[in-house]
């Protein structure tokens, strides 16, 4: 069920790209419909919202995960669930690309969906839906803005492992975002946790950061070693996802290279100050951000297939 207000996300590694940039131009959303398993499947939106309300409240880190399984699945080959498929002899899927290796998370929740929803409906609801469902639900578990997910996709039957390379980094400079996300169609991201390793050359080499805030984060990231050891993206509500990581921006302590390029001095600082002053502008273009990311290329009708099992295909 809706909220009938914002109030705070769960913080985790996707939102402030995502909220921050707009899209330009929209995506074709082919054959999606918001009621598309009304008379298939009517349940199977409940079951799914249940699973992920439950794994959320076990692990709040776990919104943001399976949020951010959407971001990584949408920015290779569109909106399919192929980053959800395993290894084979004769295809190497996505999951140990350099983006995703030892990143991703929220597979083992997708899993319970998937058997979930196959005990409602066999061979109905798309594991990319449920992807594009979860990510809802987990914002929404957290205490974040509702939006409406158009619904109908179809699964791939392959990966594209070189294909993740399209995946913006955290290294990159605002021109280098800006250019990631208009090549998808896109302006922006952000939500979570970040690894050591991926904040470690910002917190030694780079001079926009606070100082007593780059000394905090050497405390828990050494120059050597603890790659693996976690920071949250922002500073004063590490367990909610907010408009906080904005403000952080504008005192130079945003934790990654790329969050703190959309407040450098460029063409994104107004709107990082916009969003640090208005919540609840935020949460609409959040929302807005992810219908439209979920609309990338997806597969319809008699393309792909409904796999029985999110890991491989049938």
């Amino acid at each position: 069920m809706a909220p009938k207000k914002f109030s705070k996300i769960k913080h985790n590694h996707l939102a402030s790209l995502l909220g921050l940039f707009l899209f330009l131009f929209s995506i074709a959303t082919a054959q999606l419909c918001p009621d598309f398993y009304e008379k298939t499947c009517r349940g199977a939106l409940p079951a799914i919202e249940n699973v992920v309300r439950a794994a959320v409240a076990n692990e709040s880190r776990m919104g943001a995960s399976l949020l951010r399984l959407q971001f990584h699945d949408c920015f290779v080959n569109g909106c399919d669930g192929s980053v959800l498929l395993d290894d084979t002899p004769t295809m190497k899927g996505e999951k140990t690309a350099p983006p995703n290796n030892n990143s991703l998370r929220g597979f083992d929740v997708i899993d319970r969906i998937k058997a979930e929803v196959e005990s409602l409906c066999p061979g109905v609801v798309s594991c990319a839906d449920i992807i594009t469902i979860a990510a809802r639900d987990s914002v929404v578990a957290l205490g974040g803005p509702y939006w409406t997910v158009l619904l109908g996709r179809r699964d791939s039957t392959i990966a594209n492992f070189s294909g993740t390379k399209d995946i913006p980094s955290p290294f990159l400079n605002l021109s280098g975002l800006i250019t990631a996300f208009a090549n998808k169609g896109l302006s922006a991201h952000t939500v979570g946790q970040t690894r050591c390793t991926i904040f470690r050359s910002r917190i030694y080499t780079e001079n926009n950061i606070d100082p007593s805030y780059a000394a905090s984060l050497r405390a828990i990231c050494p120059a050597t070693g603890g790659d693996d050891n976690l920071a949250p993206l922002d500073t004063e509500t590490p367990t909610v996802f907010d408009n906080d990581i904005y403000k952080d921006m504008m005192m130079e302590k945003g934790i990654l290279h790329s969050d703190q390029q959309i407040y450098s001095g460029g063409s994104t600082d107004s709107q990082v100050e916009g969003y640090s002053n208005n919540p609840e502008a935020f949460a609409v273009d959040f929302g807005s951000a992810m219908i439209k990311m979920a609309n990338i290329r997806p597969l319809t009708g008699t393309s792909g297939q409904i796999r029985l099992n999110c890991r491989k295909v049938n």
